[in-house]
């Protein structure tokens, strides 16, 4: 999963290599979030990004907002859940993160799914004994 995380943020003209990768937290095959370095800042002041992968859309988030992995699953949740409920209402998805995934209810449907089992089982598995913050 570190290999497909370096490989969504090397596929940006921004970003111009990729010093280090760490993993934050994962469950095999399902998700991983990675903190990654890049080789030059992204923008101004971003050198550090948090990159999530896994069974669902890659994304990545900037760290000022995330101070955890779990801050950063959490983020990640919302993000997602705004792309699938602009596209369940038809809204446009043009104010929305960029997901690579086709505009359709079904693909909506399933991403909230994906979301809901992040959300009841992924953040709290991380959040028991401090793990993960808060």
């Amino acid at each position: 999963m570190a290999v497909e995380a370096r490989d969504y943020l090397c596929s940006f003209h921004w970003c111009k290599g990729v010093r280090s990768i760490h993993m934050g937290l994962g469950i095999g095959g399902v998700v991983g979030v990675f903190l990654a370095e890049l080789t030059e800042p992204a923008g101004t002041t971003d050198k550090y990004l948090w990159v999530v992968v896994g069974d669902m859309p890659s994304a990545y988030l900037v760290t000022e907002q995330a101070a955890t992995p779990v801050d950063a699953l959490r983020i990640y949740c919302d993000l997602m859940d705004d792309w699938a409920n602009a596209v369940k209402k038809g809204t446009g998805i043009e104010s929305v993160f960029p997901v690579a995934a086709d505009p359709t209810v079904e693909n909506a449907e399933n991403l909230l799914k994906r979301v809901s089992f992040l959300r009841r089982v992924v953040i709290p598995r991380f959040t028991i004994g401090g793990l993960g913050g808060k």
